[in-house]
């Protein structure tokens, strides 16, 4: 897994790549730096590649950065099972402790925000910190399902169109991924995705079986929802979060609605600290990666970071 086997998941850069073998799954990692550890979570359409440059800032702010390939995305295993956030989170728990740590500060956009949010709650412990990324908690998202669509909450809409069988994957993938260069646009601010960014997530896409896994997460978070295990789901996530918790989110984001996320912190029994970042989308991790990387590393050095 060290090497670029030309799959657009081994990207050359001041990290390593390997693999880790978690809650009896392979993923693959991208790493970097010393320190303590700080875990990366990606979300939907895109894989570790996000966090290309947070690693390399993060390293040198005297971390131990590793961004994560999801079960199902990238280089990591694609079994047949296991795309619910429960088993998602005990993964991303099982890592932590494949990496030689008790705990992490965990950090995650998007779908990966979500695992986040659930690794709090079911894993209270293993998270150190808590930083989430254009997401809002998953109570919240269920709340607003209905109002975030009629008020333009792309992200919603595109979940409820995914519950169909094997069409949603085929047109994901039709065309070069087409479909995923135009939620990248979609959903970002001005400027962004840049040509390299638009090519690797589409290729990525193509990886046989990461579409319908990729999808599959949106299926079991509708699908569960009057089903006993999203009722069980709901009720554990109704436990406030204990870690410090920071939530960033871009003024531009029309997939998952600042208003909406920013109505997470009352699921935050600990120092809650929210941050609006102007001229970004959904992916401000990219499109703003200074601003974030700043806000992130200023929250890091807080021993006691304010409400």
């Amino acid at each position: 897994m060290a090497g670029n086997d030309g799959s657009p998941v081994f990207a050359e850069g001041p990290w390593s790549h390997r693999a880790v073998t978690a809650n009896g799954t392979r993923f693959h990692i991208a790493e970097s730096g010393e320190g303590p550890l700080v875990l990366l979570l990606h979300g939907f359409p895109q894989f570790w590649w996000t966090w290309r440059s947070q690693l390399p800032s993060l390293s040198a702010a005297g971390f131990r950065a590793v961004a994560a390939d999801l079960r199902g995305y990238g280089g990591s295993d694609k079994p047949p099972r296991g795309y619910d956030l429960i088993t998602a989170a005990s993964d991303a728990a099982g890592m932590v402790r494949a990496l030689g740590e008790a705990n992490a500060v965990v950090v995650g956009h998007d779908w990966g925000g979500l695992v986040a949010w659930t690794m709090a709650a079911y894993f209270p412990k293993v998270v150190r910190r808590l930083a989430v990324v254009s997401v809002a908690h998953p109570l919240r998202m269920r709340a607003t399902l209905l109002t975030d669509v009629a008020r333009g909450g792309t992200g919603i809409g595109q979940t409820l169109g995914f519950q169909v069988p094997v069409l949603p994957e085929r047109r994901l993938v039709r065309h070069g991924a087409l479909q995923v260069s135009r939620m990248l646009h979609a959903w970002s601010g001005p400027g962004w995705p840049d040509p390299e960014a638009d090519r690797r997530y589409r290729a990525a896409m193509c990886i046989p079986s990461v579409a319908h896994s990729a999808l599959e997460y949106h299926r079991w978070f509708m699908r569960s929802r009057l089903r006993s295990d999203g009722m069980r789901y709901a009720h554990r996530m109704r436990a406030p979060v204990q870690a410090p918790t920071l939530q960033l989110h871009g003024a531009l984001d029309s997939c998952v609605r600042p208003a909406t996320a920013r109505g997470s912190g009352r699921y935050v029994d600990a120092p809650y600290r929210w941050r609006l970042i102007d001229g970004a989308g959904h992916f401000p991790q990219e499109e703003q990666s200074d601003r974030l990387i700043a806000e992130l590393c200023h929250w890091l050095a807080d021993p006691e970071p304010e409400r």
